[in-house]
């Protein structure tokens, strides 16, 4: 496994170093206990650039927001997918996971010559790609796709919340939160729930 070191100056190459357009990668909810998997593929415009991505676990709500605006707006394409509850449930979160990346850049309305990944596993691509544990802190364009996947299952956790309130979805966001696992014990599952999660299954005995 390459070093963050390694990896911090390999940013700077990659405009020479792989020629041609550079796909991020990342995902967003293989950890709660309910809902899809999001996956998001960008491919950053380096003449309009964007300032501030970063990590979108270290970025409050309101500044997600703003830049998953900006990023619908100025990169050159993004595209964001999902695989199902039933897919988690019938393939495993992981697998459910490299699905929603492999949807995702095939999503992509230009084909980057390259597709870098957030973590240590890669979906089953066509189009040359490489692993980055940390990426989402180390490359502009994953950080980007980690922006556009978060706040996209937010929002459809917001969405879920109006049909299930009393789950708490809008608040924890499907995690396994002492306020969320005593909804469960009390309301038993919704049809969103991954059955698969052993929290889910023990309320399903």
């Amino acid at each position: 496994m390459r070093s963050s070191k390694f990896l911090k100056a390999e940013q700077t190459a990659l405009s020479w170093d792989i020629p041609g357009l550079v796909a991020g990668v990342d995902e967003a909810g293989r950890g709660p206990l309910m809902g899809p998997v999001v996956a998001a593929a960008v491919i950053l415009d380096e003449l309009n650039p964007i300032q501030g991505l970063a990590d979108s676990k270290k970025l409050t709500a309101l500044r997600r927001e703003k830049l998953y605006d900006e990023i619908r707006a100025k990169a050159l394409c993004c595209s964001i997918a999902q695989a199902s509850v039933e897919e988690i449930d019938s393939l495993n979160i992981l697998q459910a996971t490299m699905l929603a990346m492999k949807r995702a850049v095939e999503g992509l309305r230009l084909k980057p010559n390259k597709v870098l990944v957030d973590g240590n596993r890669l979906p089953t691509l066509v189009i040359l790609s490489e692993a980055i544990v940390g990426g989402d802190a180390l490359v502009p364009a994953i950080s980007a796709a980690s922006i556009l996947a978060k706040v996209h299952r937010d929002r459809w956790c917001a969405e879920f919340h109006l049909e299930y309130p009393q789950y708490g979805f809008a608040d924890h966001k499907g995690y396994g939160t002492a306020e969320h696992l005593a909804a469960l014990r009390e309301h038993g599952a919704c049809p969103q729930h991954r059955r698969s999660f052993a929290p889910v299954a023990e309320v399903l005995r």
